[in-house]
């Protein structure tokens, strides 16, 4: 048994939760029941971030102190885990003493590493990620935050720095050691790619922000938010504390523990995968094992956002189905480190088949026919020789090394192939005709056991998904306790001649239309605020007299008709790998929402390394006729713009989209 620590995000308190958040914790609850299951001593940490600017404004938009907002919102947090039955064993909250203990001596060791100096500081700052950015960074008129495409302002004062570029080669060095400690691989190549474009040092405090902790031996400065919050994953285990007063958990689960893995949304993979290692290399702290960014859930092709307002609430959903349907449909849907859609369409859709007609169906068909045919109880007689028997060892298997891999869509798709092929076995026996011909015999009852044993093993495998239901499925097909091991997952499991109830409906089937009729209509987006004139001091954009300046004349014109025959899209890139003899070509599967993946090939070999483009989106063209180059089919083309010195740069989105988003 080894020790296993895994931690959320800490939430931001300035608004309630929302599904984009909900997401992360049902990932890192279902988890952690699953380690539980295979024996490992596991600590589930989650919490709330309470300082900053945005909390400090969001509270006097509201007349009320920021504890007062933030009281208010952890609340609802520690309602909505209630409700989910989320099984952490502690919440932090970043205005806690035991927190800003932790924060402290983390600086002291970072000052002691004589990593800390005080410097202007000046650039443009996006309040919602509190983060500062260059021009390059930024690359776009209006000077908009990359993450949440809002205006940013120019800043300048006196900080304490950090010496982050200190840091780059040892950073590069963790990002390529041996077990990936950054997954998936298209975000650990993103990071890699950030560190190796060089450091720049990085501001650590803040001036004239109240909200905060007082940076140690600074008068009048802050302790930098993401220095404060990311000290938590510390800070809660006891880092920090004297001597005999609570430090055994730190000890236990982060100085000697065997993983320590957090679970973060790519938008603050920067922060987590270069700022906080490098914080732990100054302070002489172990890293983590594991940083993993998982996608965002999107809402119209855009990212849930409150400022955007698109954002999905669970309450609806968990009045009418329950919170075990969400997190079915969640962890379904996603496949997690890439971006996912969320609709309410899609919801119900998933519940029907799977749920209902695939779960429910099945489960309720067996115990009908086994009451009917042997008195209200379990078959009699078992088996041990038949078709499932081998299938059912190889769907567990699959299922395991899904789970550990966190590949949790994948776990449930090998669930419910067992599924699927329990069906088309009765489908080949026909108990319901055997009862009429045969009776009770040995021969049904091997039958009906089987079907009751794969739905028993299915129902195992969803413990750790579905904490309430299946209990219950488990429960109603003569399972009196619900044993939470993996070794639960062996065929044989089902017991004879034990008595069996009548199956209430776990899953009532939703009447589609009638249920999007009654859907509550999301309010309208916040109209946004006319952009403020640029503060004092701040550089104009370049190039933004130019962008507003009427195009310049060009040849060979074509009007929007004409446009509109070329069929642009974006493509999400599942694999990519050199074509051999070839200096140039690259041979891509991209998937553009067509439910097969496209084969493309594209000369930017000397330009990029296919590791760098997996997991990644371009845009291509989807209506080109099919070529071929090197002997392969390449079906469309990618984009890509061409430098003075020949060198392509791709063309994509700056946020993640759909595939198959086209592109007008």
């Amino acid at each position: 048994m080894g020790t296993y620590y895994l931690s959320t995000p800490i939430y931001y308190v300035n608004d309630l939760p929302h599904i984009g958040h909900i997401y992360t914790t049902l990932v890192a609850d279902t988890l952690a029941r699953y380690r539980r299951m295979a024996g490992d001593d596991v600590f589930f940490l989650t919490g709330t971030d309470e300082h900053g600017q945005n909390i400090e404004r969001a509270a006097a938009r509201q007349g009320i102190r920021p504890i007062e907002l933030a009281d208010r919102v952890v609340s609802r947090y520690h309602d909505l885990w209630r409700r989910f039955d989320i099984t952490h064993q502690d919440f932090v909250r970043t205005t806690e003493p035991r927190h800003r203990r932790g924060v402290e001596e983390m600086v002291r060791r970072i000052a002691a590493a004589g990593d800390l100096y005080v410097a202007p500081h000046e650039g443009w700052y996006c309040s919602s990620c509190e983060t500062f950015y260059t021009e390059k960074e930024l690359g776009q008129p209006g000077n908009l935050c990359p993450t949440h495409d809002r205006a940013t302002e120019w800043k300048s004062e006196e900080n304490v720095f950090f010496r982050l570029s200190k840091y780059e080669r040892p950073l590069l060095e963790w990002i390529d050691s041996g077990a990936p400690a950054i997954q998936p691989e298209s975000r650990r190549n993103e990071v890699r790619a950030f560190v190796e474009q060089g450091l720049r040092d990085l501001s650590v405090s803040r001036a004239a922000l109240e909200w905060g902790i007082p940076f140690p031996g600074r008068p009048g400065q802050t302790v930098y938010v993401w220095l404060d919050a990311l000290s938590n994953y510390v800070s809660a285990l006891g880092f920090g504390a004297p001597a005999g007063a609570g430090g055994d958990l730190y000890e236990r689960y982060w100085e000697r523990g065997d993983v320590r893995l957090h679970l973060i949304g790519k938008d603050i993979i920067r922060h987590h995968c270069v700022y906080w290692p490098a914080f732990l290399m100054s302070a002489g702290v172990p890293l983590p094992t594991m940083i993993w960014a998982h996608g965002w859930w999107l809402r119209d092709q855009k990212k849930m956002s409150k400022s955007v307002g698109n954002v999905v609430r669970p309450d609806h959903l968990v009045e009418r189905f329950g919170p075990d349907a969400l997190r079915y449909f969640l962890l379904r849907e996603m496949v997690f480190g890439q971006d996912a859609s969320f609709s309410d369409e899609a919801f119900v859709e998933r519940y029907n088949s799977d749920l209902a007609n695939d779960l429910g169906n099945t489960a309720s068909r067996l115990v009908t026919l086994s009451r009917q045919a042997f008195g209200g109880r379990t078959p009699p007689v078992p088996c041990d020789d038949n078709p499932l028997i081998a299938l059912a060892a190889e769907v567990v298997a699959e299922y395991r090394q899904a789970m550990d891999g966190l590949a949790f869509q994948g776990a449930l798709r090998a669930l419910w192939r067992l599924l699927a092929e329990a069906n088309q076995y009765l489908v080949a026996r026909e108990p319901w005709k055997t009862i009429r011909s045969e009776g009770a015999s040995d021969a049904l009852s091997r039958v009906l056991w089987n079907g009751l044993e794969s739905v028993r093993i299915v129902a195992t495998g969803l413990l750790p998904f579905m904490p309430t239901l299946a209990p219950r499925v488990l429960a109603g097909i003569g399972v009196a306790e619900a044993r939470g091991s993996l070794a639960a997952l062996a065929w044989g499991g089902l017991p004879t001649g034990r008595e069996l109830p009548a199956l209430e409906p776990l899953f009532p089937r939703i009447d589609k239309e009638k249920y999007m009729s009654e859907i509550p209509t999301p309010p309208p987006a916040p109209t946004p605020a006319p952009e403020a004139a640029p503060p004092a001091g701040a550089v104009p954009q370049p190039g933004a007299a130019a962008a507003a300046a009427a195009p310049a004349n060009v040849a060979n014109v074509i009007d929007i008709q004409q446009f509109g025959a070329v069929e642009l899209k974006v493509g999400q890139v599942l694999l990519c790998e050199a074509v051999p003899k070839s200096e140039k070509l690259l041979r891509m599967m991209v998937d553009v929402g067509e439910g097969a993946p496209r084969q493309l090939v594209a000369g930017i070999a000397k330009a990029y390394r296919p590791e760098q483009l997996t997991g990644t989106q371009v845009v291509i063209v989807a209506n080109l006729k099919a070529a071929k180059l090197m002997g392969l089919e390449s079906n469309g083309m990618v984009l890509a713009a061409t430098q003075a010195d020949g060198q392509p740069v791709l063309l994509r989105p700056e946020t993640a989209v759909a595939p198959g988003t086209r592109v007008k």
